[in-house]
């Protein structure tokens, strides 16, 4: 796949909290399909996505950073999932909340 833009620096998105991240993209392309993976560079959080090979570059990167930017506030901003405390029910519990 092209590298993302001429300038050889990965491209910038904005933050939930208005100001401009900075996000790298890596593309892998496997058979038929391709897989994206987004980071941010502060947090170091990263997410991937499985698309189809004719899908273009920019559609591709569009909805990692969109699974990027809901990750980033689902964490807090890349903090560690919070876990629950067994439930006193008696059930197995300690899952990661969503």
């Amino acid at each position: 796949m092209p590298r993302n833009g001429d300038s050889g620096n990965p491209p910038s998105a904005a933050s939930g909290a208005g100001g401009r991240r900075e996000v790298i993209f890596e593309f892998q392309p496997i058979g038929g399909s391709v897989k994206v993976t987004a980071v941010d560079v502060a947090t170091g959080t990263e997410v991937s996505v499985v698309g189809p090979a004719t899908a273009s570059q920019n559609e591709l990167e569009r909805i990692a950073l969109q699974k990027l930017r809901y990750r980033l506030g689902r964490d807090g901003e890349g903090q560690p999932p919070r876990r629950t405390e067994p439930p006193r029910d008696g059930g197995t519990g300690g899952g990661i909340l969503v």
